[in-house]
């Protein structure tokens, strides 16, 4: 699965779109329960404490990830990071390039999956390794669990 990354370069008084495709590292399944231990996936709460949309994004994962934007936003308006959050799409795109420029193995199990994935957003890369605030973490297993059940059951 790919995607396409697209990075901003600012060349002398001009600006340069550069476009790659780069692997995307979080599954669908990840995602929402990503959404779901977050937020419960509820749009309707734009921005609480400073953190944006389903998948409550931050200014600096923003940032960090890339200022993507949603189509005819630019990333230099005013509203770019809080549409793109805000954005569903714009919003899991956002976490894709927060986690290849981040992933990691964060539970020491000699891979990198979901729950480093999840680790990371919500305690930030260079924390991923402490405790997971308990609610937090029980959602996010459970999500994932009934997920892999469900899979199962159609395999």
């Amino acid at each position: 699965m790919y995607y396409k990354l697209t990075i901003l370069l600012t060349l002398g008084l001009g600006l340069v779109l550069v476009q790659s495709e780069s692997p995307k590292p979080i599954t669908e399944t990840c995602l929402l329960c990503m959404c779901e231990a977050l937020s419960g996936c509820n749009a309707t709460a734009v921005c609480v404490n400073g953190a944006c949309g389903i998948f409550r994004i931050t200014w600096d994962q923003w940032v960090d990830a890339g200022r993507l934007t949603v189509p005819g936003d630019t990333p230099l308006s005013d509203s770019a990071f809080t549409s793109c959050a805000n954005d569903p799409h714009c919003g899991a795109d956002t976490l894709q390039n927060y986690m290849v420029k981040y992933g990691q193995d964060c539970n020491d199990d000699q891979q990198e999956d979901c729950y480093d994935y999840g680790a990371i957003h919500y305690m930030g890369p260079f924390n991923c390794k402490a405790d997971m605030p308990y609610n937090y973490e029980n959602i996010f297993k459970r999500c994932l669990r009934r997920a892999q059940r469900e899979q199962q059951s159609t395999d």
